[in-house]
Parts: structure tokens; sequence; C-alpha cells
């Protein structure tokens, strides 16, 4: 998915519009519809179905967005309430249309909050519900917010500790276009973004307002979609409806062979746990058949987790691949020099593409361009530290410079790369790098990367290309973190909890 200026976005509507005046109108229902389920499903996941959703709306689209949201969230069981942070006469278009829509609803609640005297008075007076939405400014707004706009600002900020804070579009206060943040800033759990991602959401310094991205198609023609310039042809943002096209149908006469084999070795006495989370990750990846080579003492634990693997009790580098169509090494397998083996004999006796995770890129330190050995091709799935140490840097200099260092990695090694963390990049030599805008901080615990490694040789498996499993993987691995945090916190969230949320996962990219 191509990033655009909010510019560009302006006019595609513009043109559009012009060529159907009914679009208008239209647009901002899907838009506010758009953001009305997802705000369902986040009342969902945290088991309050129908909980209590306060939305500021601004005197533009993003209110009438808001209105629409309002009127879609009354029908589905929830209690919308619609702060408006400017006198209803200023609504112009559109909005005022979806305004007097809404207000014609009695069983909406909403109010004018123009004035210190109204935000100080209700802010102080009225709980937080569980839900806040932002939406005070789309995205030509630049620089500090101002007025009854800074007002809310500020009382979505403060609420921050006791309400999931979604943005409409884009949180307020962060420049759609550069990613530079104001002084005054909305920091939201999720945004849910019109159509198209917008080019200053790439940027490092967005991360920490924009949350979890979503976009929501909003019935922009695809002429004229295709027709906005690509503001950035090296950086792609890996988007929903990427992952859906990446997973085949399955056909009625197959079987678990048609589905190949995920071969994982890994794990030791000292960390079990590692393959046991790839292992059963690899099992909800789709992958017919899912055997694992890890270590005696692991084999008790891994079975008693992860029924459906076939282990086998041999991790040592005399070991006989089976058949199998995609590999992995490295979940808790050490660094000793038996493991350097290990690495080395399945870089020259991989049956198929080859996942390398943690130890197995760990014990290639300083030492990239060996990946080039490999017949198959090669995905590395490295988190700062690791990529640190196979390019001879350290930690910090990676995070420094990610997009730099993700890059000079795909060269060197010849293999796609994975590197993870908030904004997981995805690279490989000759094309654009890819970036994934989900997740949350609840996934920086153990076990965390086995599950992506796992879920990734799965797919792999499938036969699905190496780029495209590795874009599939991250997305899925962030949306599966994102369902796990509002069932568990983030605080509490554990590897496991992810792998658990894989099925939701799955469900938003395919019905079957």
């Amino acid at each position: 998915m191509k990033f655009v200026v909010s510019e560009t976005m302006r006019k595609a509507e513009a043109r559009a519009i012009a060529k159907d005046n009914t679009l208008a109108v239209g647009m901002m229902d899907r838009a506010g519809k758009g953001l009305a389920h997802f705000i369902q499903d986040v009342a969902c996941q945290m088991g309050r179905p129908q909980s209590a959703v306060r939305l500021l709306a601004g005197p533009g689209n993003n209110g009438g967005d808001a209105f629409v949201a309002a009127m879609y969230l009354r029908e589905v069981g929830l209690a919308p309430e619609v702060w408006l942070t400017c006198p209803k006469e200023k609504l112009r278009g559109a909005a005022k249309i979806c305004f007097e829509q809404m207000s014609a609803d009695r069983t909406i609640s909403w109010r004018e909050m123009v004035g210190e005297t109204a935000w100080r008075k209700e802010a102080e007076a009225s709980l937080a519900p569980l839900i806040l939405v932002d939406a005070l400014l789309g995205t030509g707004a630049r620089g500090i917010p101002m007025g009854d706009v800074r007002r809310a600002v500020e009382y979505l900020e403060s609420k921050r500790p006791f309400s999931m804070i979604v943005a409409a579009d884009l949180p307020t206060g962060l420049d759609a276009d550069s990613g530079a943040v104001a002084e005054l800033a909305v920091q939201a759990d999720f945004t849910v973004t019109m159509c198209m991602p917008k080019i200053g959401m790439a940027t490092p310094e967005a991360r920490e307002q924009l949350g979890t991205l979503v976009l929501i198609p909003i019935g922009i023609p695809r002429e004229f979609v295709d027709a906005m310039p690509d503001a950035r042809p090296d950086l792609q943002m890996i988007a929903s409806m990427d992952v859906r096209r990446t997973l085949a149908p399955r056909r009625r006469d197959s079987h678990k062979g048609t589905y190949g084999t995920a071969l994982l070795l890994g794990g030791s006495a000292r960390y079990p746990g590692a393959i046991a989370l790839a292992a059963e990750s690899a099992v909800r990846s789709g992958a017919g058949r899912v055997r694992v080579h890890t270590v005696p003492d692991a084999v008790a634990p891994l079975v008693a987790r992860v029924p459906e693997a076939i282990v086998e009790p041999n991790l040592g580098p005399d070991l006989v691949l089976a058949d199998a169509e995609a590999a992995l090494i490295g979940p808790g397998l050490g660094r000793d020099p038996e493991a350097r083996r290990l690495v080395a004999k399945l870089l020259h006796e991989a049956p198929g593409p080859l996942v390398l995770d943690a130890d197995a890129i760990a014990v290639l330190a300083g030492k990239p361009e060996v990946v080039k050995s490999c017949a198959h091709p090669v995905v590395l799935t490295p988190h700062p530290g690791e990529l640190g140490l196979l390019l001879g840097r350290d930690a910090a200099s990676i995070q420094q410079d990610r997009l730099g260092a993700v890059r000079e990695a795909a060269e060197r090694t010849g293999a796609v790369v994975v590197l993870k963390g908030a904004g997981t990049l995805v690279a490989q030599a000759g094309q654009p790098t890819w970036i994934n805008l989900n997740g949350n901080p609840g996934m920086a615990c153990g076990g965390s990367g086995d599950v992506l490694a796992g879920l990734l040789v799965g797919l792999l498996a499938q036969k699905i290309p190496p780029l495209a499993a590795a874009c599939a993987a991250a997305w899925l691995h962030g949306a599966a973190g994102d369902v796990a945090a509002l069932r568990t916190t983030q605080i509490a969230m554990k590897a496991g909890d992810v792998v658990q949320a894989l099925p939701t996962a799955f469900r938003m990219v395919t019905v079957r």
C-alpha cells in the first residue's frame, strides 16, 4: 500500500465529487460507518459490547465522520455521546448534513463544548467512558491546536489513563505530511485513517501518536486512487488487503499434504518454551504438518502444549533432515559450537526456504555474507540487538537508522530481512521496503519473536513467496498482538496470548 501526501488525497476526493456530487455524503457515510465498526470491535474485544463512547468532533469533515459514527454506534447497541467543539452554525457541507441527521435522533446525546467554562464544568464533572474518539481536525491541520480544539486535546490527554483513544484519520497535533508532533498532541491507541496512509505516518516521530494504524475504504473510485502519486516509492505499508491477497482459498479436495510441512529446529534444556511457542504458532498458520526437532528435555512440555506437532528428540548436527517445504532454526537454540554447526548444516542442506531466528542469527555474528551460501531463499527475523551482532554494530546504531540497517542487511545477506520492533520493517534487495504499523508495546515480552518465526515458517510451507510471507506474518502477528492486548491489557499479556489471538487476526483478512 503506497503512502500519499494529504493534498493528493484531498484533490482525489475533490475530483471524485466533481464527477459525482453524491459522493461527498457517501464517502462521509462510509468513513463514519467504518469508524463505528472498528470502535464496536474494540469494545467487544475488551468485553464491553455495550459501553459508552464519547466522540469529540471538530467543525470539518472529521467531525462529520464522528456524527455518522455516532448513528451507527447507536444502531449496534453502544451508547454514543458527541461533544461538538464549535457552534453548530459553523458546520458546512456534508458535515452539516450529517449533523442534522444525527441531531434528529433524540436517542443520541450531544452538546456544544465552546468556551473555557463549558470545558471546566463538563470535563471535571463527567466520568471518562471506555472509549474516546478524536475527530477534531483533519489532515490539513498544522501546528499547535488552539481554542476549544486545544481544550479538547488537553481533555483527551488527561483521560488517557482511563480510556482507550481512537483517532479518526489522524491524531490531532500530528502533521500528516512531515510526521512532526506539535507541542500539544493526541496520543492515540488506534488511528483509523481514511482510504490511504499519509506519508507522515511512516516517520518514527509519528509512531507514538498513531498507535496501531487501520485503513478504512471510503468509496473513492479506483481510477482516482490509482492516479494518486506514490509519495515514497521505496517504502510501502503492509495493509490488510495485501495480506488478504496473499492467502489463497482452500480447495475442497485438499488434504494436509496440500499445505506443506513446516520443519522447526530449536529448544534447549534452558529454553524449552521458545520452540513450543514457535510450534504452536506454526500449527495456527495453516500449514498441513508441523514437525519439530528439539532436545529430549523439551519433548514432554512441547507435546503437552502442542499435541498437533510431530516431535522428535534429536537436535544434534548428525540429524537427518526430514522432507519439508520450509524450515525454521533458532528459537531457544543456544549459541554453543554445536548450535553453530547445526546452523551451518541447515544453510547447506535446508529442504526449502529457511527462516533464521534468534540464536541462529547470533551465531553468524559479523558474517552476514555466509547466508548467501544457502541454495534456497532465506528469511532473517532479528531484533535490533541480533541485527547489530550480524552487521558488527551495536543495537543503538541500528535503532537510529532502522531503515538503512535493514536494507544493508538485505543487501549483504541476499535474504529477506524482518527487523522486529515498533514499525517492523521487511526488506529484500532491489525491492521497496515494507513497514508494518500495527501491534503494541504489550508485545515487548519474552516469546513474542518465537510466535512470529513459527507463523512465518508455516506460511512459507504453504509455498507463499518469502517476501509476501514475511509481510503477511508481520501484519498477522501485530494484529493478534492488538487483539491480545484488548483482551488482557498490554501489561498482563504474554506471548501465548498472541498465539491464542491468531485465529481472530486471520478472521480480519479471510471469511473462511
